[in-house]
């Protein structure tokens, strides 16, 4: 099994078919920034779906058995549910899931699942709308996104996690509203610490409401204790409701950093690997493929890659000067979160 410099192995892949969202989150892709005339990729420079096909082949040879489709919003790209399906057909793969922010999946939740998508992770940072539509930016309320949601466990594309990114002060005031509606559910809700991931947010340290308060938040009304992970590598901490009627997640990279067991590699729309999401390059995987290499080169590229990683981000950043933490990032928009 491949490893890194830190004995980390590879077993998720995370593979962003977009850049462009519909959503202008403040936390992603603030409007500011990203308006109606700032330039995506062209279509020449994305990754085909035969591209992306051959890669993951690749990825899962030395590892990997988790993909995840990304954006941007992946449901943006055209007939998303032809690459599903020849992901799904490569012998290894254990796990093809996808992230969204929930817009279209009413329409394709039906189709993704026909064409082999074993799971949808949503997010969905409020269900008070007026907090909702201040985050995304485009004034779309929880209700287009609930219905999404629904679509996607009709079509048995469960369970569904959902991701609520918490800004202290903007949406913590909301958690025990989410967890309300959802409990009992079958459907996982996964708070996450908000994370200083690209360079444009303007993420400040005191804009996090950190895992334990949350926990607390949360233990008050709705008692909760903790469980094992499920596999080693798994991000979230887990725990139950005594009362039997599900499980949350908590995500906390900011205060309880898990670098030691990311096992995680990202593949941006225009083909660079990134070894961490926080990455400052990625490496160019897309010019060696048009260029004619053969699988061998590829491989032998990727596993050197991969053996060279050292990134341990999230442990560091507190002893980070502000000028180091402010050094050039990849975007959340660019790689998936």
């Amino acid at each position: 099994m491949m490893k890194d410099l830190l004995g980390r192995s590879l077993s998720d892949l995370r593979v962003s078919v977009t850049d462009r969202c519909n959503f202008r989150c403040v936390y992603c892709m603030p409007e500011e920034i990203y308006g109606e005339r700032y330039q995506f990729l062209p279509k020449p420079e994305l990754l085909t779906y035969e591209e992306i096909e051959r890669l993951v082949r690749l990825f899962v040879t030395l590892g990997a058995r988790k993909v995840r489709i990304t954006g941007g919003e992946p449901l943006l790209r055209s007939q998303l549910d032809i690459l599903v399906a020849k992901l799904a057909g490569i012998d290894g793969l254990a796990d093809l899931t996808l992230t969204t922010n929930g817009y279209a999946l009413k329409k394709q939740a039906v189709s993704l699942k026909n064409a082999g998508l074993q799971r949808v992770t949503v997010s969905l940072d409020s269900l008070d709308d007026t907090v909702l539509e201040k985050i995304n930016g485009r004034k779309i309320s929880s209700g287009r996104i609930l219905d999404g949601i629904k679509a996607a466990n009709q079509a048995g594309l469960y369970p569904i996690k959902v991701n609520v990114v918490v800004q202290k002060g903007i949406n913590d005031h909301t958690i025990l509203d989410i967890i309300e509606y959802f409990k009992g559910t079958g459907n996982i809700v996964r708070f996450i610490e908000y994370m200083d991931v690209g360079t444009r947010n303007q993420w400040e340290l005191n804009q996090v409401l950190d895992a334990a308060e949350i926990v607390r938040i949360i233990n008050e009304r709705f008692p909760i204790e903790p469980i094992e992970k499920a596999y080693l590598g798994e991000v979230a901490d887990r725990y139950e409701f005594l009362d039997g009627s599900g499980e949350i997640g908590i995500i906390s990279s900011v205060t309880k950093p898990f670098c030691s067991q990311c096992t995680r590699a990202r593949l941006s729309a225009d083909g660079n690997l990134f070894t961490c999401l926080f990455s400052g390059n990625g490496i160019d995987l897309k010019s060696p493929l048009r260029q004619g290499a053969d699988d061998k080169a590829l491989l032998d590229l990727i596993h050197g890659i991969w053996s060279k990683r050292s990134d341990r981000y999230s442990e560091l950043r507190s002893r980070l000067t502000e000028t180091e933490r402010s050094q050039p990032k990849i975007e959340m928009y660019q790689i998936g979160g």
